[in-house]
């Protein structure tokens, strides 16, 4: 028998990248639902400015460096002494591979460390701070994946692996919860109009030309976080073991296993792809 659906009304729910799109846009309908929302950032500022207007009785905002465990630590601490408990934590920070399309011959020196560190790392940090709370309260962990965990990563390989890796920490949750009575899924937004997606759609000329060839037209156009966050809201008190939105990507993720060898023996024989590469490297050696 499944854990019982979880009520947001007085939930106390710990958001990373809570100034960011999706965090901002989640904090603000657990909040409105009634949850009491301990949002983390970077930035005080921001994460000020991200909570702005609401309950200030039900709101937490602090900086915090999900890189840093130490910050994590001392947010859950603070958390729980304020409201005694943890029933939600969402691992949700996260950072784009740079503002351009590259190869992974071509990607600059610490890119990759630096995208690992932040999303996948920030992730392990932020779910092992919160962790012996959760399994207390018997609540839910949700971390922030994306379609690619199972799409081709080229020339953006070192988001797409952090999110391929994030996937399996989900799915490894999801089923070591379960002898606690709690609950874990994995969220995979598609294209959302934030400022990670902006260099697939016209920040850099080579990604957007890539990702056009590369992707049909249905599954182009970019969603609001808005939307993202009422799924999540959704998802967390289901505790959906998977959050896919929009739902139109969901028979690509449920076809991978077929989807993934056509597309990359599609990709890798497509002469104009393979000149697209061509350009990335090249530019990337006149640097």
């Amino acid at each position: 028998m499944g854990a019982q659906r979880l009520v947001l009304d007085g939930a106390v729910v710990v958001v990373t990248g809570a100034a960011g799109g999706i965090g901002r846009e989640v904090v603000r309908e657990v909040h409105r639902r009634g949850a009491r929302v301990v949002s983390l950032d970077l930035s005080q500022a921001a994460v000020d400015d991200a909570v702005r207007g609401l309950d200030p009785d039900r709101v937490l905002a602090a900086r915090a460096d999900v890189t840093v465990p130490a910050d994590l630590s001392d947010a859950v601490d603070r958390a729980v002494a304020r409201w005694g408990r943890i029933d939600v934590v969402f691992a949700n920070a996260g950072i784009s591979s740079g503002d351009s399309a590259d190869t992974v011959a071509s990607v600059a020196d610490g890119v990759f460390e630096r995208v690992i560190g932040v999303n996948l790392m920030g992730v392990w940090n932020t779910v092992r701070a919160a962790l012996p709370h959760i399994i207390d309260s018997r609540g839910h962990v949700l971390v922030t994946s994306s379609t690619y965990a199972y799409l081709n990563g080229m020339v953006n390989a070192p988001y797409a692996a952090s999110k391929a890796a994030v996937e399996q920490i989900g799915r490894a949750l999801r089923s070591e919860l379960a002898a606690h009575g709690a609950t874990a899924g994995v969220l995979y937004p598609g294209w959302v109009a934030t400022p990670i997606a902006d260099v697939a759609f016209g920040k850099d000329e080579l990604a957007t030309a890539l990702i056009k060839r590369a992707f049909p037209r249905p599954l182009l156009t970019p969603i609001k976080p808005r939307r993202v966050g009422l799924a999540v809201a959704d998802g967390i008190e289901a505790r959906s073991p998977r959050i896919q939105v929009p739902r139109r990507w969901i028979p690509v993720a449920a076809l991978r296993g077929i989807v993934n060898p056509l597309s990359d023996a599609a990709l890798h024989r497509d002469p104009t792809m393979i000149g697209l590469v061509r350009e990335v490297e090249d530019r990337a050696h006149r640097r």
